[in-house]
């Protein structure tokens, strides 16, 4: 019962556990690989705002899949991400489509002008 109060509270225990151990096979990875991933991770939390938690485990588990095949293969840095690092961090983003921070911020905004507005669509005070 303490434990279901506490997830409610800080969010899923199992969800922290998954990117606990996703971060150190991350953290486990030979350089360059290693401040590669570490970098692109940052970016990720910055620009990606994703609010589901599972879309977020799911996809810090296929980006650290990444990088272990590429040093398990042997593929460069820059085979991986190419020229532009940014494109790439924004391609690989765009394939994990939950629910994002911004997406509440939308709605928030829809609603206080459609309140400001009124039903009608006129704005109010006129």
């Amino acid at each position: 019962m303490a434990a279901k109060w506490i997830e409610t509270l800080v969010g899923s225990l199992d969800q922290k556990k998954q990117y606990k151990h996703h971060t150190a096979r991350i953290e486990a990875l030979p350089e360059p690989y290693r401040s590669t991933a570490k970098a692109l991770q940052r970016y990720f939390m910055y620009h990606g705002g994703i609010l589901d938690g599972d879309t977020l485990i799911t996809m810090l588990g296929d980006f650290a899949d990444l990088w272990e095949r590429a040093v398990a293969d042997g593929t460069p840095v820059r085979a991986i991400v190419g020229d532009d690092p940014v494109e790439f961090a924004e391609t690989f983003l765009q394939a994990y489509s939950g629910r994002q921070w911004i997406d509440k911020e939308r709605e928030r905004l829809r609603r206080a002008v459609d309140a400001a507005a009124g039903d009608n669509g006129e704005e109010s005070g006129s």
